[in-house]
């Protein structure tokens, strides 16, 4: 079960969350609209951001993820909450959009025979925000990857599903561009010591 449907388990009634203003959205209330705009659009730019990697992508997503969000509302039947179900076309949109770039999602097969040192499993304190910066300098196909799995809770067979990779190669992106954060933050944390 994905991280996304225990959440909801938990919730309980979390499908009918915002149920009135769904439903006065889908009768034409402009001020509902509003409304659900300013509850999920920092989390959805968020997560256009995460997956676009540049802020006026991500701005443009937006725009373009409430727009389908709200012209298919009439398909949106509580089975899940309105959160979750908007998340899905964010995150859809934005591999859409990149496949539209034609810009090939790398992901590397090459496998790496890699133990970590003792400094390597040392803990290091790092702030979010130096972990979404390192996430930045990642090939696309694996920040994908990581920020799917890590940040938006998917498991590796629902990624596998989403990008048309296999699960096997979700696990390894993630591996790898989980690494590389790691290399990057101690580059980081040498240079500024």
């Amino acid at each position: 079960m994905s991280v996304i449907a225990k959440t909801e388990l938990k919730l309980g009634k979390a499908a009918f969350i915002h149920q009135h203003l769904i439903e006065d959205c889908k009768r034409g209330s402009d001020r509902a609209r509003f409304q659900l705009y300013e509850l999920y659009a920092k989390a959805m730019f968020n997560v256009c951001y995460r997956m676009m990697n540049n802020r006026e992508d991500a701005e443009d997503m937006l725009q373009e993820v409430f727009l389908q969000a709200f012209s298919k509302l009439d398909s949106f039947r509580y089975e899940s909450s309105f959160g979750t179900w908007i998340k899905t076309i964010a995150i859809r949109s934005c591999i859409n959009a990149i496949k539209k770039r034609k810009i090939d999602l790398v992901f590397c097969e090459e496998i790496f025979d890699h133990a970590p040192s003792e400094e390597e499993t040392d803990a290091v304190k790092l702030t979010a925000e130096e972990i979404l910066k390192a996430m930045e300098e990642l090939p696309e196909g694996g920040r994908i990857v990581f920020s799917l799995y890590l940040l938006e809770g998917y498991d590796h067979g629902e990624i596998s599903t989403i990008l048309g990779i296999t699960e096997s190669t979700s696990k390894s992106q993630y591996m790898r561009a989980k690494r590389r954060v790691q290399e990057i933050l101690r580059n980081q944390q040498m240079q500024t010591a």
